[in-house]
């Protein structure tokens, strides 16, 4: 078992029956959706999911797990995520499967947020991971030219095909190449004054608890005060 497989699993442990619960995505989060759904089948666990991407949907609903999206229902109880980092104060960045819009939702209208990630996505200080910042198509190159401006290192994301990458809800990506964010609240109240950016991928003081895999220690869960 790797350590993506065994902390998708603990982290599923956490999952109860009645429980209204957010599906993360990506390739640690598709292992907590695959236990869940061994649970709805072989033990009749009850729940409602909802999911933060298309791609986890399809995986859900394959599976047999009972699905109502964000709306439909009226708080999450917890949701159960991957991330791309987490810093040593536990902020963290995601969106590196390009779905942080529908993550970041889902994750606020919860009452518990875990991540779960293996040993390599725990670091000193964000940003080695390029931040993802999720804008409408229309005014993209303006933004792209203003983020140049600010030395924040932008490129555009784009597809094998060497298209821009459309997210669920039919944005763009624009990944900022950063290196190290030293004031990540700064940067991401700026981010969320410029005109055109949807969403991104600055998690901050929302993870409740953090399941980590190491190949040293096996799997560690820490608890986050906040």
């Amino acid at each position: 078992m790797n350590l993506k497989q065994a902390v998708g699993i603990e982290s599923a442990k956490y999952i109860k029956d009645g429980m209204v619960v957010g599906l993360g995505t990506g390739s640690t989060a598709y292992y907590m959706v695959e236990e869940i759904g061994r649970r709805v089948k072989e033990e009749n666990l009850q729940i409602i999911g909802v999911t933060t991407s298309k791609a986890t949907e399809t995986q859900a609903l394959a599976l047999g797990i009972p699905l109502r999206s964000i709306d439909e229902v009226e708080h999450v109880d917890i949701t159960i995520d991957g991330a791309d980092e987490i810093s040593t104060d536990f902020h963290g960045i995601k969106g590196g499967g390009a779905a942080l819009l529908f993550e970041k939702i889902v994750a606020t209208y919860s009452d518990k947020v875990i991540w779960i990630v293996d040993e390599s996505k725990m670091v000193e200080h964000l940003g080695k991971f390029p931040l993802p910042v999720e804008v409408i198509p229309y005014g993209s190159q303006q933004l792209l030219k203003k983020f140049q401006e600010k030395n924040l290192n932008p490129k555009i994301r784009l597809t094998s095909d060497e298209k821009p990458l459309l997210t669920d809800s039919k944005n763009y990506i624009i990944d900022l190449y950063l290196e190290k964010i030293s004031n990540p609240t700064e940067l991401a109240e700026w981010l969320d004054h410029q005109v055109g950016v949807v969403e991104h991928g600055l998690f901050l003081d929302i993870t409740t608890c953090v399941i980590v895999g190491s190949e040293s220690e096996g799997v560690k869960t820490i608890n986050v005060s906040r």
